[in-house]
This record gives C-alpha cells, structure tokens and sequence, in this order.
C-alpha cells in the first residue's frame, strides 16, 4: 500500500496525475486547477529566501477574479515579518446565527537544497504520474484544495449555511512567526470558527490505486529538538589522539540510531490497529490483531513496524537530522554537533509494567525519563518545542 496523503476523492480527481489511471482527458475545471496548484508550489515560500505573503497575494487574487469581494479577501502580514503573510477569506453564509467553519493550511515549506534534487524543487514536474516537487504534498496541495474549494462554490452560485473561512498561513515549518497564533491573537474575528479542518493523518492506496481508508487524526505527538554537542582541545590532524570530537558524536548517534523506545498502545492507536485488520493484507491482519493483544509481540512487531507510518503511532521517536563538525581539513575537530528530532508520544498511562512505576516517580511520561537520561551522552534541549 501507499500514502495517499489527506485528500478527498473529489481533491484527487482535481489533480490530472496518476497517468497509469488516467483513460481520459483532463476536464477545464481540473486544468484550472492544475494552474492554481502550479502558480503554489512554483513560489517558493521556505523561511530563508521565499514568501508566504507572495503566495497568500496569488491565492488572494484568484478568489477576487472569480467573484469575491475585498472585504472577503485579507491578506494579513505582521510588520516585522513582511515575507510571513497570511491569507484570510470567507464564503458568507444565509444564517448568522450559525458559528463558521474554518479551512486550514499551511503554505510555508521546508527548505531545499538544490543540490539535493535531481529536479528543481520549486518547477512543478510530472513524471510516471507522479508530482515533484517542495510543497506538493505538506501543505501546498491542501491549501490548493481550499483554495480551488472556494472558487468552486462561489462560481457555482453556492448559499453555505454557516460562513466558510479559509485560513492560508506561515511559520508552520520554522521557529520565531506563526501565523495561526498572530490569527488568533490579534485578528480572531477573521478566524473565530465552531470548528476547524486542517492537515493531518493520511490515507491509504492500495497496489492497483483504489481507496483502501481515509483516516481523521485525534492526536500529535510532541515535537522536540535536542542538539548533542561534544567539545574537544584540537590540535593538529598529523598528531591525532583517541579523543576526537567527530568520532565521539558518531559512536553517540550510532547508539541512538541502534535504539528503540517501547511500542504503546493509546485508545486511538488502538482502535486504528483493530479496524484495520479488515483492510490490509492477511499477514497484516495476523500481526495486527496478535499487536492488539500483546504490544510487545516480537514477530508482529517485525511485521508492523516494517511500514516507517505504523512504526511512528507505536513508539516515540528520535533521529538526527543535522551535524556540523570541524574548522579545517587538517586540523583535529574542537567541536561536533547533531541536532536530534524526536516526536514524544502523548502522555501514556503510567502503568507500564516495566518502567511505568519509575517513570512516574521521576515525572509522569516513560518516554520523557529516558530522554532525560541520554542527556548523559550530552544532550541539551532545543529552545523550540510544540
């Protein structure tokens, strides 16, 4: 099976990929869309050299063309963030009474090093009925959605009951700005809502495309940075000595490479692994329901934890992401450093058999205890955390 991201069936017949599954010829409303989509992941919005506020104004203007008016259109840039803008929009509804419905997305990527893509990251690209490209999926091709949503309704002449908003924001992927909590914090009347969809969970295809389950997402784990630092005096590179600041971080990341926090059961992830059994492979099936008895099933947990998805709703995480280290090339390196991500589980239920009783002494979560105790390899915590 393969992700098929968060979007509806409707979304996926608007986009003319999957050409192995495509018999006919894009209909003008999906080549209209097709543009839309385009015109956002070709502006490259990562926090170093792009521009939300360049998005926000192209997807702003594409709702004034089709019909809205400029008090229903906002673009919302903070001034000491001119580049983080966001754009606000709203489909006015017949009953006022009615609380709105809120259409969340981000359109701040990840940044791109060109040098790490055989294509340019920010050209729309098809190939073999797939799309390339930064943003495609988190979270350009949902804000495309809303987007294309909106116009869709408003050139169909469509009266919703309740106020339809949309809400195309910054900041998601980096620290400093967020422009959801600027929304909320200082223009909660253009956001306030009974209710909101955002990104979140996925979905699954199975071999031959079809539509094995959409999923809804009732929990995050928390996001956490730590940076593993080892400092050493130097010296020259023709006299070295045994202890070297980049071997030193190597053997601690190969540790936490090696590792593996205990897989947990929640009452989400446990209903998802009982439903699912009847829409995944029979050896699937085995496994989840062997899981459901016994979390710590050896075999099962070899068959599950294969999918890199299914593995991260059962444990915690962490993993390097970055490293610099050394000043010269013939010079012993005096300092070495790793950022680590880890995505902590919510909170369990102290009473894991093993190290519940600990864990709870020493401050609730399992998982947080052992985070602090890899602080002895040299961990400190990242400012951010969510």
């Amino acid at each position: 099976m393969r992700l098929a991201g968060w979007m509806t069936t409707a979304a996926l017949l608007a986009l003319p990929t999957m050409a192995s599954a495509q018999t006919k010829a894009p209909r003008p409303d999906q080549l209209t869309f097709r543009e839309l989509f385009k015109e956002l992941v070709e502006i490259n919005t990562t926090l170093s050299v792009g521009s939300c506020t360049a998005a926000a104004e192209a997807m702003g203007a594409r709702l004034k063309a089709a019909g809205y008016a400029e008090a229903d259109v906002r673009v919302v840039v903070e001034p000491k963030y001119p580049r983080e803008g966001s754009l606000v929009a709203v489909l006015r509804g017949t009953d006022p009474k009615s609380k709105p419905m809120l259409l969340l997305a981000h359109i701040d990527v990840v940044e791109a090093n060109r040098a790490d893509w055989t294509r340019d990251p920010f050209t729309l690209i098809e190939e073999d009925g797939y799309l390339y490209g930064r943003g495609t999926s988190d979270d350009k091709a949902q804000a495309a959605i809303w987007t294309d949503s909106l116009i869709r309704l408003k050139q169909a002449g469509y009266k919703p009951n309740r106020d339809i908003k949309m809400a195309l924001t910054c900041g998601e992927e980096s620290e400093g700005y967020n422009g959801i909590e600027d929304l909320l914090k200082n223009h909660r009347p253009l956001v306030d809502a009974e209710f909101a969809l955002n990104e979140g969970a996925d979905g699954l295809l199975d071999e031959n495309g079809k539509e094995v389950v959409l999923e809804v997402q009732a929990g995050e784990k928390v996001y956490q940075d730590f940076t593993l630092t080892i400092t050493n005096p130097g010296g020259h590179s023709s006299r070295p000595v045994p202890a070297n600041a980049i071997h030193q971080l190597a053997a601690a990341l190969s540790r936490i490479g090696a590792y593996s926090f205990p897989p947990r059961f929640n009452d989400a992830t446990r209903g998802y692994f009982t439903q699912m059994q009847g829409r995944v492979s029979p050896p699937q099936a085995a496994a989840m329901k062997a899981l459901v008895a016994n979390v710590e099933d050896p075999a099962a947990l070899k068959t599950i934890t294969a999918d890199p998805m299914w593995n991260a709703m059962l444990r915690t995480t962490c993993v390097a992401t970055m490293v610099n280290a050394g000043h010269a090339p013939n010079a012993l390196p005096q300092r070495a450093t790793a950022n680590v991500n880890c995505r902590i589980l919510p909170r369990a239920h102290p009473a894991d058999r093993r190290h519940g009783r600990r864990a709870h002494q020493r401050g609730g979560h399992p998982d947080l205890w052992r985070l602090r105790h890899l602080r002895r390899l040299g961990w400190r915590r990242h400012p951010r955390a969510e």
